[in-house]
Parts: structure tokens; C-alpha cells; sequence
């Protein structure tokens, strides 16, 4: 096989990964590009270590190593966690070895897990950060607000950030819509 194969496969699983599956359901760009980034890079390093005479446990240690990094800026929940490894999982596969139907298999198990464990159906609820319009301190009143703003029931939520002098408060959220109730009770009848 050719060593452009590898990296056609790995470009077009990472585009699945995060323009097919990520991106449309959590619209976050900047993990998108994270997620490419961290691909791509891991890809290189795999495709170099793979072409020198480094033993595998180098390659094996690199992977702990990048499995590990947890960025200090934001805290990770473990959606993004699972699409963090996805990535690095992709890149080392196209990357350690010559592409064969055995790592197109993979490769493609880890599309279609994540594609079934993160769909609507299997779990209804919409990712979303939101900038309030007012400084909240009470997780009870924050929840009430964003409740109304969104029509939806508040299933988890993290507030990142308490703004006083601006009188703003920036949370994550997962909401169930209404549309996501509807469409259940439409389903059980």
C-alpha cells in the first residue's frame, strides 16, 4: 500500500469524527479544533516513530503521555474526553502501520461507537455555553433562568464563570428540550 493510504484514511476519519459527528451536535469549534490538532499531530509522531528503529515502548509511553494531558484552561467533561481519544486512537492507528482492512475495521468501530453512544437517541440532550445577561450566584436561580431561556430541563450544569463588574454569568449546560420530551412521549405512543 502506499504511505499516502494512511493518511487519506486518517483524514477522512478525523473529518467524520469531528465535521460528521462532533460539530454538528455540540457546535464547538474550538474543540473541533482541538480535536483535528491532536490527530494530525499524533498521526506525525506515530508515522515517524514507526519508520525509525525506536523500540514500541516508546511509541506505547507516547500514547500514556498524551493521554494524560488535560488542559488547564477549561475542565473537560467526558463527552469530550471520549472524542479526545478517539482522536489519538485514530492517528495511532493510521499511523503505526500500513493501512489494512483490520485497521479500517477499527477505525471505523470507533466511528460508529461514538456515533450510536452520542446520538440523540441514545441520549437526548443538547450541550450549550451560555453568556447570562446578569451575575447569579445561587445554582438554584441560574437553573430556573436558564430553564426559562431555553424551554428545556437543566440535566447537568456547570457555571465557569461569576462576572460581577461586567453582571454576567457564563455556564455549561446539557438540557433536555421540550422537543426531546415530545418526541419520546410521541415514541412510547
Amino acid at each position: 500500500m502506499t504511505a499516502t493510504l494512511p493518511i487519506a484514511v486518517d483524514v477522512l476519519a478525523i473529518s467524520i469524527l469531528v465535521f460528521g459527528l462532533y460539530f454538528p451536535r455540540h457546535r464547538r469549534m474550538d474543540m473541533a479544533l482541538a480535536y483535528v490538532t491532536v490527530n494530525v499531530g499524533v498521526l506525525a509522531v506515530a508515522d515517524t516513530l514507526a519508520s525509525s528503529n525506536v523500540a514500541a515502548g516508546l511509541g506505547l509511553g507516547l500514547f500514556g503521555v498524551l493521554s494524560i494531558i488535560r488542559l488547564r484552561s477549561e475542565e473537560l467533561n467526558h463527552r469530550e474526553i471520549a472524542y479526545y481519544f478517539a482522536a489519538l486512537a485514530i492517528g495511532l492507528i493510521t499511523g503505526l502501520a500500513d493501512i489494512s482492512p483490520l485497521q479500517i475495521g477499527l477505525i471505523g468501530l470507533i466511528l460508529a461507537v461514538i456515533a450510536i453512544i452520542d446520538s440523540r437517541h441514545v441520549y437526548p440532550v443538547e450541550s450549550r455555553r451560555l453568556v447570562l445577561d446578569r451575575a447569579m450566584t445561587s445554582p438554584r436561580e441560574i437553573r430556573d433562568y436558564v430553564e426559562s431561556l431555553c424551554g428545556g430541563r437543566v440535566v447537568d450544569m456547570t457555571v465557569d464563570e461569576i462576572d460581577l463588574v461586567k453582571d454576567s454569568t457564563t455556564v455549561r449546560v446539557h438540557i433536555k428540550t421540550a422537543v426531546h420530551r415530545r418526541e419520546s412521549v410521541e415514541a412510547a405512543a
